[in-house]
């Protein structure tokens, strides 16, 4: 397995313990307070999550399908996203 295509699924598992540490605050916030915003906050960290979660999944079983040359910017995207995922978290505790 290439080592890039290991990264990006490595960076993916992280966006998603993230975005369940999201979750759970927010569904915390959501039984205090019934806010409908926090409704579509939950609704955004389990799309980005299901994003990441169908990532890791074709980078183990469709590997070969992808061209070396791509590989560097999905590890790109993951850790933009990392860092995204890691400062809306930060803001919101």
């Amino acid at each position: 397995m290439n080592s890039l295509v290991e990264i990006s699924a490595g960076v993916a598992v992280v966006n998603v313990a993230l975005l369940i540490a999201l979750l759970t605050v927010y569904a915390k916030v959501y039984k205090s307070t019934r806010a409908v915003f926090t409704i579509g906050l939950m609704f955004f960290a389990g799309m980005l999550m299901l994003h990441n979660i169908i990532a890791v999944y074709a980078y183990f079983s469709m590997e070969p399908l992808y061209s070396v040359a791509i590989l560097p910017y999905f590890v790109v995207v993951h850790i933009t996203e990392l860092a995204g995922i890691a400062v809306l978290l930060k803001v919101t505790l």
